[in-house]
């Protein structure tokens, strides 16, 4: 059996919290929290692969609250949803928050849920990358090694 895709969705409003988790629990293992600081919390403690979060929200918007995640966890794929088509909102998510994609609400559940899978592929695929260069890193020394004890033989 495969293991779940951890997704965190994050979003002020309550209903589209438990909207997101009633049409996506069956397929992801699905976080949620309803501010930036609860969900910081969250990407402290839980080995989180795709982070969802709205643009506007109280105190943190979800361009800081990537911002907050990046020295945290830099490696989960992140996405910014919002209901409003700010194109401030947009360049800064993707600028400063190393966004994946922009997505607006309502969201489509078929669509986000492809997004999400397309994102856990790019994820997957950057783990493996960095398994393979520490293992090119690996090699390299082993080689290194053995060349100096050839050159002092």
């Amino acid at each position: 059996m495969t293991q779940l895709i951890n997704v965190l969705y994050v979003d002020d409003e309550q209903n589209n919290l438990l909207s997101f988790k009633a049409a996506f629990r069956r397929e992801f293992n699905v976080h949620t929290a309803i501010s930036g600081h609860e969900a910081l919390e969250i990407v402290k403690n839980e080995d989180i692969d795709i982070i969802i979060t709205d643009q506007r929200m109280p105190n943190m918007t979800g361009v800081e609250f990537l911002q907050n995640v990046i020295p945290i966890a830099p490696n989960p794929i992140r996405i910014l949803l919002t209901g409003y088509s700010d194109i401030n909102a947009v360049v800064d998510a993707i600028n400063k928050g190393e966004v994946y994609r922009y997505l607006t609400k309502p969201w489509d559940n078929e669509f986000l849920k492809t997004t999400i899978r397309q994102a856990h592929e790019v994820f997957m695929l950057r783990k493996e990358n960095e398994r393979l260069i520490d293992e090119l890193k690996r090699a390299n020394e082993q080689l290194e090694f053995y060349l100096r004890q050839k050159l002092l033989s």
